[in-house]
């Protein structure tokens, strides 16, 4: 066994980071060793960027974390100063200060000797005050928190900047009205889960096409369903017909020889897992008109619950835990309210409580996916002792579940 192997593991979650039409610019990824030390934030930061970073990247694929997009990673001023940021490539990570860095003479040097090789930084939880100028100056990104700020004073901070190559990142942003706003004023990235959330609107309707794929959704769970009938629902679109024999022979499946039919699909995989990979397709349909991290999120979460059910002692009820996480966020695939949509869809009870409530076997391991997403790692840690899960097994799952992701062809 290695030393790393013999250590606490690392653990990381990331948070994806958007440009101003809604497409991944990079993701913050969010690092800390075990579990039960989760009150030691002062810890948490030195360890996120210290060398226990450079261990992360032995364990972990960048690319795969990022989907090749850019990676946030926290820096403390010791790390920074310890050249650590020069072992990754210029366009691969993102260097972010902290707020609690001080613009001393060495710390500006560092800076000024990371810019030179063409690398990017960015001040964390920015609040203006002159003595920072220094740092402002050399600065490409800037993240002002949108949950301890308000209107005028997210406008202020553009406005104050005569540097005109910064750029503004909005983070915590959680409402689409908040989005909208940082894009009005002229925020250029935006993080936060507002992305995650429906946006109902009083008396709009939901577009037809989306309606047509909900109804083959309602109609392929029915519990009698058969193959014949299987079969016929999807023959009935030609061009549902054709995404799904796409789908079935891309990358995630694997597959050595061609799938040809509906029929030759339905008896290579079975009616439940043809059913699993079916409601995948259909919410990537209903997800056309959303940024592809909301797809991305659900099938990680399906992914997840899954590898986790067989954990728990739940193999036999995969396919629940899977469909659990898939349809926990179908609310914002159809901007419309999730009791209202799992009111049609004929799934089990245990599923709709379980994404309703987060109640039982199911909610509770969807709730730790949630909270792991959020890296809120005290709730992490006393989900996983509650379902008796080595916390191993918690972050293979969760790198596991996003490689997988990443091979779905969006």
């Amino acid at each position: 066994m290695t030393d790393i192997e013999q250590e606490k593991k690392i653990f990381v979650a990331r948070q994806p980071i958007f440009d101003r039409d809604k497409k991944i610019y990079g993701y913050e990824l969010l690092f800390r060793r075990g579990l039960e030390n989760f009150f030691d934030d002062r810890l948490d930061k030195d360890f996120a960027s210290s060398k226990v970073l450079l261990d992360s990247f032995m364990l972990f694929d960048l690319k795969e974390l990022t989907r090749g997009k850019r990676a946030f990673l926290n820096f403390t001023g010791p790390v920074l100063l310890s050249d650590l940021a020069l072992a990754f490539k210029t366009d691969s990570i993102v260097v972010e200060l902290l707020e609690n860095i001080e613009p001393e003479p060495d710390i500006i040097a560092a800076c000024k000797k990371l810019k030179s090789k063409g690398y990017t930084l960015a001040l964390d939880d920015f609040k203006y005050t002159p003595r920072f100028q220094p740092l402002i100056d050399l600065a490409d990104i800037i993240k002002v928190d949108f949950l301890a700020t308000r209107g005028e004073e997210r406008r202020q901070f553009i406005e104050k900047s005569s540097k005109k190559h910064i750029k503004f990142l909005a983070e915590k942003v959680e409402t689409i009205e908040e989005y909208n706003e940082g894009r009005e004023i002229g925020y250029a990235y935006f993080q936060g889960y507002y992305f995650s959330k429906p946006v109902i609107v009083s008396g709009r309707d939901v577009p037809s096409y989306k309606l047509n794929l909900l109804q083959v959704l309602k109609e392929m769970h029915q519990p009698n369903a058969s193959v014949t009938r299987l079969e016929e629902i999807i023959k009935r679109d030609v061009s549902l017909t054709y995404k799904l024999l796409r789908f079935i022979n891309s990358a995630a499946f694997g597959l050595r020889n061609e799938v040809r039919s509906i029929r030759h699909a339905l008896s290579l995989l079975g009616t439940v897992e043809f059913k699993k990979w079916m409601s995948m397709m259909l919410l990537s349909q209903l997800g056309s008109d959303k940024p592809d991290e909301l797809m991305i999120n659900s099938l990680t979460r399906a992914k997840f619950c899954e590898l986790t059910a067989e954990t728990i002692g739940q193999k036999h009820r995969k396919s629940d835990f899977f469909l659990m996480g898939l349809f926990s966020l179908i609310d914002a695939f159809l901007d419309r309210p999730m009791n209202d949509i799992l009111a049609e869809l004929p799934i089990s009870i245990d599923i709709k409580t379980a994404v309703q409530e987060q109640k039982g076997h199911l909610g509770k391991v969807l709730r730790l996916i949630i909270n792991y997403e959020q890296s809120k790692w005290n709730i992490v840690s006393q989900i996983s002792q509650s379902l008796d899960i080595n916390e191993n097994k918690i972050l293979d799952h969760y790198f596991n579940s996003i490689k997988w992701a990443n091979d779905f062809p969006l």
